[in-house]
């Protein structure tokens, strides 16, 4: 019991220290303190607060003790253990100190004699050096010589090959000249470069003269050029096989010198900058450079250059700025002629030789270069002769057309149109299409029948009753845009657009200046036909707005934030982005308005006229009218009748003067305006006795409905006002005091 008595001293001292400051030296001045925290929360943890635990105490003393000795033991092997190690690392840092001292030495050393040496071997390389550049030197006059030797072998060698006639060999020396001067274009030896070129322009002209001479009177033995339609009645040479095996070699030994011609070519015309080529190019380029003629084709097309050239420039009667139309055509004509000829006789050769080119088209691309550097020059000249320009222009448009259709030309080729982009050209354009465009509009708005339809007489053709002034415009703005429709150019067509919504807008501000003249007498027929026109013109637009070619342009000019579509908003922009709209909104609105202000003036002129007829109808004494029960023997009010024949007559008026979509509108809008009228001015404004009651009704609805049922199945709905009251006005007696009665309690609960 002697080890859980101490146990339980050993607690109740670590637990209570007075009472084993009281047990200790009781004379201490010094205040006893308190066991820290973690000295409490260990022996909590361990013992806890059950006394019977206080057993293992000592085992926990004991614990403590061999941990405090085991920790002492590690202390002091470890401290004894530093200093070896200390001195270890101390001398080992020495050991480093000393040979990092002698690693400098050496290198000091080592560095002294290589500058020595450097020194003394320096005139060896100075030598060396002079030496290898001298090497280098003779290997660049030997690598020199052996290019000039081996142009010389092929200069040789084709001199050689012409001298036995072998053809194929000289062109194949000629090609290897060509690839060498490829391969030398980035040399500096100018002068070696100019030798190759001139060696090789020298052999290419030579042999190109023979094929060409050969060639020429091939063709001249199968009566190239076609200049009048082809015969079938000319019978075949005897020879006309070895002709045609002759045609074939000269033709593939021509595009086997393709190369070299191109090569050439190319430097003529980088050395020229601008220079008139002596080959027939354009000097109007085109928008995208095309390939060089294909040889044979360039050979084919001299005699007909020669006859163009010699027919259409200088001081012939056929070079005249006033009849474009005879070279154009002229050019057609050989285009038509040649191209059996091409397509028998030359292009199965180019199919045999691998060439994937059309002959056909490549002598349509060739004449094209003659008919484009002409017109450029006349286009040129008639920049201040607004006829002649014009003539010009259409018949640019005509042989485009032509050239398309009947020639089938590929449209990814150029044809003449993008002359017409020209700035200055297509500037002259815009300015003459306008110019004539106003003159024409002048003249159709003053002519004796502007105001007549030319349909007039046929009613299934009459149903916009158009007038001759708005459908002669139209066909005018359609012939604009077929003239534009083919440029290849997007901004040129946009810019022919934005002429085309200036003119409509001009147009549609000359309709109001006659409109407000003829306003005094809206019911005339003049009047009439300006809400005919305004109304044809509106209809029109509105189906170009969903046309493919006016859609495709809206989106053009959506990507290329062109000036049409300047001063339009973000939500008119995105209408147009995504469809919803066209390019010709804002004119159909102003259009709708004038519309909109046009009718209306009709419509309160008619009414001031009904309204004027209906003043006996409406001072009727409706109140002291008999009773009359059956309606068959009831006949219309007399003071009805002046009224009933106006609205009668004016129906009928406006059914012959106006449109079907027209009259439409102005149908429904006079039944709204005299159902108004007739609800205010006769209904509301009276009292109705039984009488009055059914002689009401009789008349609206059988006198003044059936007027209307002639253009609808139900009239009655479009007098809302006047048929519900009626009805009520005829309720009996006890229908009427129920109605009233519910109407009085509703309008009470929604007063409460």
């Amino acid at each position: 019991m002697a080890a859980p008595a101490a146990a339980e001293r050993t607690t109740d001292s670590l637990l209570n220290p007075a009472n084993k400051t009281n047990h200790g030296s009781e004379t201490s001045s010094v205040a006893p303190k308190e066991p820290p925290d973690f000295v409490v929360d260990f022996v909590v943890k361990e013992v806890g607060s059950d006394l019977k635990s206080l057993k293992n105490v000592g085992e926990l003393l004991e614990k403590l003790r061999e941990e405090n000795m085991a920790l002492e033991e590690q202390v002091l092997s470890v401290s004894s253990s530093v200093p070896p190690k200390v001195s270890a690392a101390l001398c080992a840092a020495e050991e480093a100190r000393c040979s990092l001292e002698e690693l400098l030495q050496r290198e000091r050393l080592v560095s002294n004699k290589l500058h020595q040496h450097l020194q003394g071997a320096q005139p060896w390389m100075d030598r060396l050096g002079q030496t290898f550049n001298q090497v280098d030197i003779i290997e660049r006059h030997l690598k020199y010589l052996r290019c000039l030797q081996h142009i010389e072998e092929l200069s040789a060698a084709v001199q050689q090959c012409l001298m036995t006639s072998s053809v194929w060999e000289a062109i194949r020396a000629v090609d290897s000249m060509a690839a060498l001067d490829a391969g030398l274009s980035q040399s500096g030896c100018s002068h070696l470069q100019d030798f190759l070129r001139e060696t090789l322009h020298f052999w290419h002209k030579i042999i190109k003269d023979r094929l060409a001479n050969d060639f020429e009177k091939i063709l001249t033995q199968l009566h190239w050029p076609i200049i009048s339609p082809p015969t079938q009645s000319l019978t075949p040479a005897a020879n006309s096989q070895e002709i045609s095996s002759q045609l074939d070699l000269l033709v593939t030994q021509l595009l086997a010198l393709q190369t070299s011609d191109d090569l050439i070519s190319q430097r003529a015309s980088a050395s020229s900058q601008g220079a008139p080529s002596t080959q027939m190019v354009s000097t109007a380029t085109p928008l995208s450079q095309e390939p060089p003629l294909c040889l044979p084709i360039q050979i084919m097309l001299l005699p007909l250059g020669k006859r163009f050239r010699y027919h259409f420039y200088g001081n012939r009667q056929t070079n005249s700025l006033s009849k474009p139309e005879w070279y154009l055509t002229q050019v057609l004509m050989w285009m038509s002629n040649s191209s059996a000829f091409m397509e028998e006789k030359i292009q199965p050769i180019l199919d045999r030789a691998g060439v994937a080119i059309s002959a056909r088209v490549e002598l349509c691309r060739g004449l094209l270069c003659l008919v484009q550097e002409k017109v450029a020059s006349d286009a040129s000249r008639l920049l201040y002769d607004d006829v002649l320009f014009c003539h010009l222009v259409e018949e640019v448009l005509q042989f485009e057309k032509e050239l398309r259709s009947n020639q089938s030309y590929p449209a990814v080729l150029p044809g003449l149109l993008h002359l017409l982009l020209d700035d200055a050209i297509l500037q002259k354009w815009l300015t003459v299409e306008k110019k004539m465009a106003v003159e024409k509009m002048d003249a159709m708005l003053s002519a004796e029948g502007a105001w007549s339809s030319q349909y007039k007489d046929i009613s299934d053709m009459d149903e916009l009753k158009a007038p001759d002034c708005a459908e002669t415009f139209m066909t005018l703005l359609q012939v604009i845009t077929e003239r534009y429709r083919a440029l290849p150019c997007p901004s040129a067509q946009l810019k022919f657009l934005g002429l085309q919504r200036e003119l409509v807008d001009d147009f549609r501000i000359r309709l109001t200046q006659v409109m407000k003249e003829e306003s005094r007498c809206p019911l005339g027929p003049r009047y009439c036909a300006i809400l005919n026109a305004v109304n044809y013109i509106s209809t029109i637009l509105g189906d170009w707005g969903d046309n493919v070619f006016f859609l495709q342009l809206q989106q053009a000019a959506v990507s290329l934030g062109e000036e049409v579509l300047q001063g339009l908003g973000v939500i008119e922009l995105g209408r147009l982005a995504s469809l919803e709209g066209s390019l010709f909104e804002g004119l159909l609105g102003l259009l709708d308005r004038l519309k909109g202000d046009m009718m209306g003036r009709l419509l309160e002129w008619t009414m001031r006229e009904i309204t004027e007829n209906a003043k006996p109808y409406c001072q009727d004494r409706w109140l002291s009218l008999p009773s009359q029960h059956d309606q068959s023997t009831m006949t219309l009010s007399s003071s009805a009748c002046p009224m009933m024949l106006c609205v009668r007559d004016r129906l009928l008026h406006l059914h012959q003067v106006l449109s079907l979509s027209l009259f439409q509108l102005a149908w429904q809008g006079l039944a709204e305006r005299l159902d108004n009228f007739l609800y205010q001015d006769v209904i509301l404004s009276n009292h109705f006795s039984d009488g009055g009651a059914a002689q009401l009704q009789f008349d609206m609805t059988r006198n003044l409905f059936p007027l209307f049922g002639h253009y609808c199945k139900r009239p009655e709905n479009f007098f809302k006002h006047v048929k519900e009251a009626y009805i009520i006005l005829c309720l009996n007696i006890g229908s009427a005091l129920l109605l009233r009665n519910l109407l009085k309690e509703s309008a009470e609960e929604h007063s409460m």
